[in-house]
């Protein structure tokens, strides 16, 4: 029995664990996903109407976050809606549950006349929801090569009257943690291994 449903208070803590596992030893030794996902609720530019869990059988398995960042132009900056973390139980992968949670919360932005939704991720993933590369639209993400096509930032667009071409955009400013504070944070986890990367190994 699958049930999507918004995120509340009483979720947090399991949320952050799902997350926490799901993304562990993934991207980097450990993780930062939970950490981010725990500050950034009380930020400002969290989109809380957009936050979801899906359940099976009463036990959460999923969940998806959308935030506020901004687009820089030449001419001054506005806000856009960037997709993430999105996170499901390591035991429910590949059955489709993070697609369902996806494109029900895509649907909500749509009702909600948000324009358009950035992602950054698996392209190969992300075009099944109509997401496309955002230099398609010479939007970059902060830090590329704005002369090169990024092909895992993405952009779904909802209303094109309301891009505007030629911008940078920034995740929003929570998105930027240092590992010292994510290593106090996870104090309060069950302890978990990290993977030492091959690149690290090298500098041992």
């Amino acid at each position: 029995m699958l049930k999507i449903r918004p995120e509340c208070e009483n979720d947090y803590m399991e949320v952050e664990n799902l997350v926490r596992n799901a993304f562990w030893n993934v991207y980097r030794p450990g993780a930062y996903e939970h950490y981010i996902l725990h500050h950034l609720r009380d930020d400002e530019r969290f989109i809380k109407k957009l936050a979801y869990v899906i359940e099976c059988d009463g036990k959460i398995v999923g969940n998806i976050n959308y935030s506020m960042g901004v687009i820089e132009y030449d001419d001054g900056k506005i806000d856009a809606a960037v997709l993430g973390p999105i996170a499901v139980h390591e035991d429910c992968q590949d059955r489709g549950l993070g697609s369902r949670l996806i494109r029900y919360t895509l649907d909500l932005a749509r009702q909600e006349q948000i324009p358009f939704v950035f992602v950054i991720g698996d392209e190969n993933y992300y075009h099944r929801f109509g997401f496309e590369s955002a230099s398609n639209y010479s939007m970059f993400l902060e830090g590329t090569d704005t002369h090169e096509e990024c092909p895992f930032f993405m952009i779904r667009v909802f209303d094109e009257s309301k891009l505007k071409n030629n911008g940078i955009f920034h995740n929003p400013e929570v998105f930027n943690v240092t590992q010292e504070d994510v290593d106090e944070f996870d104090k309060d986890f069950e302890h978990k291994e990290k993977l030492i990367l091959d690149s690290q190994l090298k500098e041992l």
